[in-house]
């Protein structure tokens, strides 16, 4: 065969140098103190002697991918908010349990390494983690000729981080009478997208760039607005507020997210009427005759995560989270329930 085997193979070692160095600068943003070393090593280093300081330092560790909104971002070509949801799908789960994320790894495969576009979601990736508080301390970039379309690409991620066990949030916290506070979600964020796209683009037949007049928008700049990363706002009212559980609202919807942090013999109720979820999520019930089950099941209908705090700590919870800039409310609450889970009851305005 010729030097260039490899090459005719379908990978492109020369490109995926050049993605590299496209991508330094801004890996090289998404810093902590406690990163060690930079790009091209076989392992990212992180200096762990900080934890000497916890009386009994627990490790939390969270993956995920983004499913099928990469779709989206390669029918768009637009592929430097996509990272913002990787990184929200990882770091958002390790919150819940009042862990504090400190450095994520990724993992790109593609079907034909084009260095701009690895480097435009690597450049996402760093910027949420310069968000979420969390250093990039490395990741893979994998040509997969014959596996993958040139255009095709999987994002997925890995994160770490630590909690005090002392600190530890979960559902052994939760008490009757906690207050369940909402918090905005930024759109879609992640989940779901199979039935969004199977809703807009087989049964409605809509492209990327109709201009869907409740939005105010296109519909593909809708799909592909950022998972919102919430790390930062959660962490802060679980150290400085009597919050007890939370639950992030991932695949499976509001409700059988939340049961994940109910303790038996409690129930939370949430009241539909306390929020208006953004237009998106009416413009998929409508287009698709998707059933109100259905779409809570699958979407999280306006709410990013949910916590549960005590009463006493709820105004001062809401207020923090305003400052750090999240839209928070008063949404239900916890009461003795041999029943337990979670129950949604009334109806948002205007459904």
């Amino acid at each position: 065969m010729a030097d260039n085997a490899y090459a005719e193979a379908g990978v492109d070692i020369e490109a995926a140098d050049r993605a590299v160095d496209l991508m330094k600068e801004w890996v090289e943003k998404a810093r902590r103190p406690e990163m060690m070393g930079g790009l091209g090593g076989f392992a990212g280093l992180f200096d762990a002697s900080a934890l000497t300081s916890y009386r009994r330092p627990l490790l939390a560790t969270s993956t995920d991918g983004v499913g099928t909104k990469v779709a989206v971002a390669q029918m768009m070509d637009k592929h430097d908010t996509i990272g913002f949801d990787l990184v929200g799908m990882v770091v958002d789960d390790l919150v819940v349990c009042g862990a504090e994320p400190l450095f994520m790894t990724d993992y790109i495969a593609t079907g034909k390494v084009v260095p701009e576009r690895i480097a435009a979601i690597v450049k996402g990736i760093a910027e949420a983690c310069v968000e979420a508080g969390c250093a990039l301390v490395g990741g893979e970039t994998a040509e997969h000729p014959g596996l993958l379309a040139p255009d095709e690409y999987d994002v997925a991620g890995a994160t770490t981080g630590v909690v005090e066990a002392d600190d530890l949030l979960g559902a052994d916290r939760v008490r009757a009478g906690d207050v369940a506070i909402a918090m905005a979600a930024s759109g879609l964020h992640s989940n779901g997208y199979s039935l969004v796209r199977h809703v807009f683009f087989t049964h409605a037949g809509w492209s990327v760039e109709r201009t869907v007049d409740e939005l105010g928008r296109t519909l593909g700049e809708e799909l592909l607005v950022p998972t919102r990363i919430y790390a930062k706002p959660c962490l802060a009212i679980a150290r400085e507020t009597e919050t007890h559980a939370m639950a992030h609202v991932t695949g499976g919807g509001l409700a059988n997210n939340l049961a994940r942090v109910m303790p038996e013999g409690l129930k939370a109720t949430l009241d539909r009427s306390t929020w208006t979820p953004a237009p998106i999520f009416d413009v998929v019930r409508k287009v698709g005759g998707v059933a109100q089950p259905d779409l809570e099941a699958t979407l999280n209908c306006g709410v990013g995560m949910v916590a549960l705090t005590a009463p006493d700590s709820v105004d001062a919870a809401i207020a923090r989270l305003g400052e750090l800039g999240i839209d928070a409310w008063v949404a239900g609450e916890v009461a003795a329930d041999d029943a337990g889970g979670v129950e949604l009851v009334g109806q948002h305005p205007g459904w």
